[in-house]
């Protein structure tokens, strides 16, 4: 085997810190696939339960790993995530420092007969979608994070890597330079490459689209590992079938994300509603009136109880405030609705904080929610899209934050909300689910049908979400009883024939992933073909099955 050097980085040496960046030579591009595909042959020929150790150690030696056994065994952060229901145990962990090394190992995976690639954000996949059982995972957030800001014909772009945080754009580019992405997600630890890789939705997505809506160039690492520079332009096929591609066609290392004027300070307004009918039609009424409407818009279920984990109390906004269930309509059934709002303003309007107040009044007063619960305060703007980090902080001090999180997310047509209304959150999730249960308008013509990512054919649709924060058994509920309790769910949507999709969808089956993208199934296939004929690329999906050699996929 020919001699090569591994170079490290120097600051923040870990033991899991294994960098892909070679002192590269044209012997070295041509051994290092042979060198792989004999270590996965070793692998796979010893007897998996017995030898583990010594594959691993073995392993180790070969390619001059860091990482000991127990580290790149099920224990390691490669082999589960946030969903904690998933473990496989993976050939290796790599940390690739650039878009080239992940090109290399990519590369060196295609040229052995079986071995697959998972890109690794920062691991809150829940159905171990960015698992590779005795495959490579790459560790995304090892990438170097170029943050460049470029003016285009008055339009200001961030250029970013695929493995940055999302909550470390927005700190760098408010303090920075003032400005900041349009579109986000309510929790901002994850990375770029990752929500575009799904879609990317939030309080904002009604009125900007996703965050696959909000980026205008892609660099991505192909199956092939070729690393190819893509747009609505150049290399269109892939730009729009890397976004909401679960990861099928490409690795994202870079995006060009379309950035505004970040505003200073956001009025968060919460106002509560017996009835869905209500909520659901004001809550489309602010999306569709666009223009005239607040910045933010979302909205949640919660239990008609004092339980501090489902009820009254997830509404305040300040520990100061105080839920009076007195103003609550005697015949309410067991769950009520919040309507979430935030309305963006300056810190000269401060100044005259009575005009902030009149705009809030006048939209707040077409709106039909229960007198006397309404919830409001004024926070900075990073404050605000960083409220979910109170959360994990609060999660992570009570256990709860490393226990399962079997969450389900969907997106269910107008037309069948109501259904879905009176089946499953007044009777299947009566009894809130530790944790925020979202359910919010979307509207679909802010989404662009040449991406991968696939919602409901109507104008509008919701999303659902039940974010699960139950303590671990034995003081919560088994995971599996949660699991069972999902599967009910979308066992409902599909008996009644209701018009929904999975969002972060796993499946087990070809058959179910042909409904799941329906007419856009055959053109998702042609895009696998073209960028990953092998199969290499998101194991973890279950969608295809790894080739040994480039083949049509059907």
């Amino acid at each position: 085997m020919p001699n090569f050097t591994w170079k490290k980085k120097q600051k923040n040496c870990t033991l899991l810190r294994v960098y892909a960046n070679f002192v590269w030579s044209q012997q070295i591009t041509s051994s290092l696939p042979k060198m792989l595909a004999y270590l996965e042959h070793f692998v796979h020929e010893k007897d998996a339960e017995s030898r583990q150790d010594d594959e691993v150690a073995s392993l180790s030696r070969a390619l001059e790993l860091q990482a000991s056994i127990d580290e790149l065994g099920p224990t390691g952060i490669a082999s589960k995530d946030f969903g904690g229901i998933k473990s496989v145990k993976p050939l290796a962990m790599i940390r690739p420092s650039s878009a080239v090394d992940v090109a290399r190992v990519v590369k060196a995976a295609a040229a052995s007969p079986s071995l697959t690639v998972a890109a690794r954000g920062n691991g809150h996949s829940v159905n171990g979608q960015a698992m590779a059982e005795k495959g490579l995972v790459l560790d995304m957030r090892a990438l170097e994070e170029p943050f460049e800001i470029v003016w285009i014909e008055g339009t200001a772009y961030l250029d970013v890597s695929g493995g940055a945080l999302w909550e470390d754009v927005l700190k760098r580019c408010v303090s920075e330079v003032g400005l900041a992405p349009r579109s986000w997600t309510d929790y901002l630890g994850l990375t770029v490459g990752g929500t575009l890789s799904y879609a990317g939705v939030s309080g904002q997505t009604f009125r900007y689209g996703p965050q696959t809506s909000n980026v205008t160039e892609l660099e991505v690492v192909t199956g092939k590992g070729e690393t190819l520079c893509c747009s609505p332009t150049q290399n269109s096929e892939l730009f729009f079938g890397a976004l909401g591609g679960l990861g099928q066609l490409g690795i994202i290392t870079r995006a060009r994300v379309v950035l505004q004027q970040a505003p200073d300070m956001v009025r968060w307004i919460r106002v509560v509603y017996s009835e869905f009918e209500e909520y659901a039609g004001d809550a489309e009424l602010l999306v569709e009136e666009v223009e005239e409407c607040f910045d933010y818009v979302e909205g949640f279920v919660l239990v008609n109880s004092d339980d501090p984990a489902n009820g009254w109390p997830t509404v305040r906004l300040d520990p100061e405030q105080v839920f009076d269930p007195i103003h609550i309509p005697s015949n309410v059934g067991p769950v009520l609705y919040c309507l979430e709002l935030g309305l963006h303003y300056g810190k000269a309007d401060d100044l005259s904080r009575g005009r902030v107040d009149m705009d809030v009044d006048r939209l707040l007063g077409r709106l039909r929610f229960i007198p006397g619960l309404k919830f409001q305060t004024d926070v900075s703007y990073t404050e605000f899209l960083l409220r979910v980090k109170r959360v994990e902080e609060h999660a992570k001090a009570s256990g709860t934050w490393d226990a399962p999180h079997p969450w389900l997310n969907l997106f269910v047509s107008k037309s069948d909300i109501v259904d879905f209304n009176r089946e499953v959150f007044k009777k299947i999730l009566k009894d809130g689910v530790d944790g925020p249960i979202l359910v919010y308008p979307l509207l679909r013509t802010k989404w662009d049908n040449r991406q991968s990512v696939v919602v409901p054919d109507s104008d509008i649709f919701y999303i659902v979400a039940l974010l699960r924060f139950s303590p671990p058994p034995p003081k919560g509920p088994p995971p599996e009883l949660l699991v069972a309790q999902n599967n009910e769910i979308i066992q409902f949507c599909t008996s009644r024939g209701l018009d929904f999709k999975l969002y972060f969808p796993h499946y087990h089956s070809r058959e179910d992933w042909m409904k799941h993208f329906g007419k856009q199934w055959t053109r998702f296939v042609e895009r696998k073909a073209n960028f990953d004929p092998m199969a290499i690329l998101a194991p973890g999906q279950r969608i295809f099955s790894r080739t040994s050699q480039p083949r049509h996929i059907t």
